[in-house]
């Protein structure tokens, strides 16, 4: 008989006497108590009751046998009074003892060997106090039967303690078991033997009360490795059934429910051909994050398993950055941040805050945003950082003096804008507004009051814009050039450029996850629309490297792989959230919304690009102003504002920027192409 069977069969003698099993639920027929055995074991007073009551019965049949011991070597005869009150002495002193010295306040699956220990003490107290009261009431007690009394319920009750956690371990985890998901880990390699390793040792995730939804509620099946040498073999007893290619059959065959990755190190272009492979099998993706995100540490793997991102699905390697280039631009630097509540802006904060600065000034329009910021960051620093968060906007020329003349900030990055482009086609006026002339207010106070340097923050819908928001954008970038041409300049003015930025505000990929959560259609505007994409963190450490080696003039361009079809996109957000494309999530077609364009661009045809230290940022070659125009059309885009005349500022808008054509001329020439 094996060892677990014999468990199940002790368990069974301890947890269903007087138990009557209806329907599958019990009732504890003893005290007319009416609960189902989970609830019953599932209470630590319960629990505690029991085991109170099972030690009682091991001090009395261990002081029974401890009598028939004596009496089988005619050591010595009691009578029967006498042996039990020597035994109920005993039951009531061991009783105080094991609360004396909290024997009752460890769960049972948490015993060890300090609690044994605490056992023993117990018994010793209680055996030891039980012969100085019976010799008091008898007049004598024989020492040989305390020790051998002493011996015997000391056997059996740190037997009895380990009788109860193996068989409450057992239970636990088989009903606990049947609650995981079957799953199938991809990668034999070391991430995936700590991760078995943390999983042997930590039990008590296993049907523990809030882990039912936890990324460790998983049940290993098999391993999946392309290395053949390691097929067959076994890891922590999970045996490396196949290799990628055996991904679709093997999920079917052992009725897999969950696909784990774990090839932390995994290269981008394996990842993604992998990551395509689960996806055929629509089940749900979880993963171990990649090197450089986190260091997994064995203890550590368990709370680093992660839902699929759609970052993971991008077509190149998360971009790297020179720190000590940025530290050693920020550090001890005033550095005001525009905007500095957005999703762009929030995130320049927290990065400028890693590298000592002297201070940070936020400003930002929209009082919530920036007191989430505030609030994050005093939690996270404390004192330790200089901050200031000001209500303000940048289209208040003397409002922003104000604020550039008191805190005198070495560097300005102004991510303020509005950057919705259907909501801008609506509101052109607000466009022009905070993005154009709140632009040429910051970057004339930061000409004129001498700033170090100023960023602006800008986008690849700036160029050939098909919109009024990528049209206002790209007039951005005219401003900062025509204020770094000025003769009298002494601040270097820069242009960062780069795609959608993923899990910003307005982004497309969190409203496709609220919609397959929710089981409903994912909304693409196109099936041939294409869109770039980068993670926030990359957005904001490019603004930071870029700014850190500008000499003044600049636009920099990300490298940003190739582009993404968004219907392509969505497909593999469904797919790895565990359901099916058009079956179990629609993907339905909206139309393209006003002022899209199917395809974004980085460059425009008059742009050149130029190699930088960092292999993967570009510095596009500048479109040559005419200063005097340019001022020209700059106060008749002014003036038309500010009278809040749509048709002529957009005109003047037009003139400016003569890239700026019609979405559906764009689109006409991309489909064309397309067809060719």
């Amino acid at each position: 008989m094996t060892k677990n069977r014999l468990l199940h069969i002790l368990q069974g003698a301890f947890f269903t006497q007087s138990i009557f099993f209806v329907n599958e639920k019990v009732t504890f027929a003893l005290f007319g108590i009416n609960m189902t055995l989970k609830d019953l074991i599932s209470s630590f007073r319960f629990r505690k009751r029991v085991l109170a009551l099972a030690d009682a019965f091991v001090v009395f049949v261990t002081g029974l046998v401890a009598n028939f011991i004596f009496q089988v070597f005619d050591i010595y005869q009691f009578l029967s009074k006498d042996l039990l009150l020597y035994i109920g002495l005993d039951i009531l002193f061991c009783f105080t003892g094991f609360m004396f010295y909290g024997c009752y306040n460890k769960l049972w699956r948490y015993f060890s060997g300090k609690d044994y220990f605490a056992c023993v003490k117990a018994v010793f107290m209680g055996v030891g106090l039980g012969i100085i009261y019976a010799w008091i009431i008898r007049g004598y007690m024989p020492l040989k039967y305390g020790a051998t009394h002493f011996v015997l319920t000391i056997a059996g009750i740190c037997a009895i303690r380990a009788l109860f956690k193996n068989a409450f371990l057992i239970y636990a985890t088989s009903r606990s078991d049947a609650r995981k998901k079957r799953t199938m880990i991809i990668g034999a390699g070391e991430s995936c033997r700590m991760l078995l390793t943390d999983l042997l040792k930590n039990p008590k995730y296993a049907g523990r009360a809030g882990f039912e939804n936890s990324a460790a509620n998983i049940l290993p099946v098999c391993l999946i490795d392309d290395d053949r040498t390691k097929l067959g073999t076994r890891i922590c007893g999970v045996e490396v059934a196949g290799t990628s290619n055996d991904i679709v059959k093997l999920a079917r065959l052992k009725r897999i429910e969950l696909i784990l990755f774990a090839i932390p190190s995994c290269p981008v272009g394996d990842r993604q051909i992998i990551l395509n492979i689960c996806a055929k099998t629509n089940l749900p993706v979880k993963v171990l994050p990649f090197y450089g995100q986190s260091v997994l540490e064995e203890g550590n793997t368990l709370n680093q398993i992660r839902d699929i991102k759609v970052e993971d699905l991008l077509g190149r390697d998360p971009i790297k950055f020179d720190n000590n280039d940025i530290k050693n631009f920020i550090q001890d630097k005033v550095c005001l941040v525009t905007g500095g509540g957005g999703s762009i802006g929030s995130e320049l904060v927290r990065q400028i805050a890693k590298y000592n600065p002297r201070q940070i000034v936020i400003v930002d329009i929209y009082e919530n945003n920036a007191y989430e910021v505030q609030q994050d960051l005093r939690m996270e620093y404390g004192d330790k950082l200089n901050l200031v968060v000001l209500i303000a906007s940048v289209r208040d020329y003397f409002r922003m003096n104000q604020i550039i003349v008191r805190y005198k900030p070495d560097v300005i990055f102004h991510a303020a804008a509005h950057k919705h482009v259907p909501l801008m086609e609506n509101s052109p006026m607000e466009a022009i507004k905070n993005n154009v002339l709140g632009t040429f207010n910051m970057a004339t106070l930061a000409l004129i009051r001498e700033v170090k340097k100023f960023v602006m923050i800008s986008t690849d819908k700036a160029v050939n814009p098909t919109n009024v928001m990528g049209a206002s954008k790209r007039c951005c970038e005219m401003i900062i050039q025509y204020m770094s041409q000025q003769v009298e300049c002494k601040t270097d003015f820069v242009t960062t450029r780069f795609g959608n930025v993923l899990g910003s505000n307005g982004s497309v990929i969190p409203l496709f996850k609220r919609q397959i959560e929710q089981g409903r259609p994912v909304t693409v505007t196109h099936p041939d629309i294409i869109r770039y994409f980068m993670t926030i963190p990359e957005a904001v450490s490019l603004v930071m490297e870029a700014a850190s080696f500008a000499k003044g003039g600049e636009i920099f361009v990300l490298d940003m792989g190739q582009p993404v079809k968004i219907v392509t996109l969505a497909e593999n957000l469904i797919r790895l959230s565990g359901k099916v494309p058009y079956k179990d999530v629609q993907i339905v077609f909206t139309g393209l919304r006003p002022g899209e364009k199917l395809k974004e661009e980085l460059l425009m045809s008059e742009e050149g690009l130029q190699k930088t230290r960092n292999k993967l940022i570009y510095i596009g070659r500048q479109i040559e102003i005419d200063n005097e125009n340019f001022a020209r059309d700059i106060q008749s885009l002014k003036e038309a504002a500010k009278a809040n005349e749509d048709e002529r500022a957009i005109m003047a808008l037009h003139k400016i920027v003569p890239t700026f054509i019609t979405p559906e001329e764009f689109n006409g020439k991309i489909a064309e192409q397309q067809r060719l």
